[in-house]
């Protein structure tokens, strides 16, 4: 073949590290923003950021020119650094060292997408920790529960 010709859907989930840094609620839209900036710049799309006040989800169109390790680790090391020059609320923000990453189909993508946009509903009846793990248990990811949880 003459080109390299990709369309790779991913969902991507990562949490904060410290319970004394949420997320405000005030500083979320420009966070996500912040990130789909981050997102472009490593020549992948952004099509949705969004989350609550301890982790995001992140669905996007991954280049073909970057691993998605690599872009997580832009994502992370970016927006924690603009968080924590935005506000001194957050002078000891981190994320959390892992994260879940989940590929979508097209057939697929609009039910990953309405369902990032309602993160707050959801969360409503479904903690963090019971999503995240119903994502590893819906795409048969073996894990260790005792490493989700701790970068210690």
């Amino acid at each position: 073949m003459a080109q390299s010709l990709t369309q790779i859907y991913v969902h991507i989930i990562f949490h904060i590290k410290r319970k004394d840094n949420l997320i405000r609620e005030n500083e979320m839209e420009k966070l996500y923003a912040y990130i789909g900036s981050v997102i472009k710049s490593n020549d992948s799309i952004p099509i949705l950021v969004n989350g609550t006040n301890d982790h995001v989800h992140v669905l996007c169109s991954l280049s073909k020119n970057i691993a998605l390790s690599q872009l997580v680790q832009q994502i992370k090391q970016h927006s924690s650094r603009w968080l924590t020059a935005e506000n001194s609320y957050y002078r000891y923000f981190e994320w959390q060292r892992g994260y879940g990453a989940f590929s979508v189909t097209s057939s697929t993508l609009n039910k990953t997408r309405n369902y990032i946009a309602n993160q707050k509903k959801h969360h409503k009846k479904r903690s963090f920790r019971e999503e995240y793990i119903f994502f590893l248990k819906e795409y048969k990811v073996d894990y260790n529960e005792v490493y989700l949880w701790s970068d210690e």
